[in-house]
């Protein structure tokens, strides 16, 4: 077993049912998520750590959420996602972390002003708009790889589609699946999985069952309005934890 503080396992362990929240009621939430596993293990192994727990978390949301996907809105991102996807490998392979922590802030800061605008300016252009799509599935295929930072920006492209509570969680659940599983032949070949990565996994998969449940019960309550402030709030909140300074 990994030799962890008391103190880095309350912080793991909240993470994982944040995991479990995140992905059943509160999307954007997994940014916190990954900030905690990045606070108390090194950075690239908190990547590979984290990705099994968000797969265990996309199986429980899509066994609730899995009938209210938008397969025209999912199709769509598609091309873009695999070509952010790819760049993303390659950038991991001889990436500054810190570097790369900032950028994605500073990426998704500014994806959160552009959606707000273009929701009050033009509420259909995103619904509508390939480039809209080409744009916030590349970055969140990229920002999915390097960091497992993609739940603020597929969030606000979900967000800006004016998508009611279910339907925005069903189109995430089957989306973050199919990447996550994607994403794990190519984490494992750069290392970032890990034998004790796998055995911190066994302990906190409980915990993101525990989250999954927690969340199915807020989302069957939370109104719509409250729902889209939420992601907006976890958004910035994960963009601003990933331009503060690592030490």
């Amino acid at each position: 077993m990994p030799e962890l503080t008391a103190l880095a396992w309350i912080v793991v362990a909240a993470g994982a049912l944040i995991i479990g929240l995140a992905k059943t009621a509160l999307p954007g939430a997994g940014t916190v998520a990954a900030a905690a596993f990045a606070a108390v293990l090194p950075a690239k192994q908190s990547t590979g750590t984290i990705l099994l727990l968000l797969i265990v978390g996309d199986m429980f949301a899509l066994w609730m959420y899995r009938q209210h996907a938008d397969w025209r809105s999912l199709i769509r991102l598609a091309p873009a996602v695999i070509v952010g996807l790819l760049v993303g490998v390659a950038f991991m392979a001889f990436a500054d972390d810190d570097w790369v922590r900032r950028v994605i802030g500073v990426i998704l800061l500014a994806v959160v002003a552009v959606t707000l605008w273009r929701r009050r300016a033009r509420p259909d252009a995103v619904r509508s708009g390939r480039v809209a799509a080409a744009a916030y599935g590349s970055l969140g295929g990229f920002t999915t790889m390097v960091a497992n930072a993609a739940g603020p920006v597929m969030s606000m492209y979900f967000l800006a589609s004016r998508f009611e509570v279910k339907a925005f969680l069903g189109t995430a659940a089957w989306f973050f699946a199919i990447i996550n599983i994607t994403k794990v032949p190519f984490s494992a070949g750069l290392g970032l999985i890990t034998p004790q990565g796998l055995l911190i996994d066994a302990v906190l998969v409980p915990l993101v069952v525990i989250g999954a449940f927690g969340g199915r019960a807020i989302a069957s309550r939370v109104p719509q309005r409250l729902f889209d402030r939420l992601v907006i709030a976890f958004t910035i909140a994960g963009a601003l934890y990933l331009l503060l300074p690592v030490h």
